[in-house]
This record gives C-alpha cells, structure tokens and sequence, in this order.
C-alpha cells in the first residue's frame, strides 16, 4: 500500500469502511479500479488509500481539500450508481465517516 500524498492540514478525510458479502466476486475490483480513477480527477481530490482483509472487512480513506470537493463527489452521477450496485451486490454493511484533518505526522522508519 502506498501513502497518499496529501498537504499539510488542514484537509478532509472520508472514511468508508465496508464489509463485503459472499456475492462480491462480480466486477467489484474493476468498479473500485474505475471509481479511484474518477475520484482522483475530481477538483479536489488528493489521494486515497485503501486495504480489505481475508474476511471481507475493507476501509479506503480518501483526502479532500474541502467539505464542498467531498459533496461534490458524493453527487457525481457514476459515483452515484456504483454505490448503488454496491448496496445490491457487493456489501453486507458499510459506514462513511468524514473528518477534518487537523495535524499529521511521518515516521519513516
């Protein structure tokens, strides 16, 4: 996994934690491949990183410069439909979250 490269705070965060169902083999990776892709064509858009475990039990953070850049994504029409199909096929449950960085730190050891 890769850092994103994100400025110094304040910026946003949006945290999407998800927990896949049985059903979840179906074209998942290729909509989540092509939703990074979108996202990070937004205005204001900044990075994203993401890990899922052996379980099904993923959470992908992604990095805004505002509250109105994360709207904004939140509207996007193909964005829009791949959380419907994801409500239909791929998760049992998911939960969003959306903080404001206010500090951060690098420890490269």
């Amino acid at each position: 996994m890769l850092f994103a490269n994100t400025p110094t705070p304040p910026y946003y965060a949006v945290i999407f934690t998800s927990q896949r169902n049985e059903n979840d083999r179906e074209g998942y990776h290729k909509m989540a491949d092509l939703m990074a892709e979108l996202a990070s064509k937004q205005p204001g858009f900044l990075g994203v990183e993401s890990a899922r475990d052996e379980n099904g039990l993923g959470i992908t953070v992604s990095y805004w410069d505002s509250l109105e850049a994360i709207q904004q994504w939140k509207e996007n029409r193909s964005h829009i439909r791949a959380q419907e199909q994801g409500k239909r096929d791929w998760y049992s449950s998911y939960k969003t979250r959306i903080c404001k960085v206010e500090r951060d730190y690098t420890n490269n050891i």
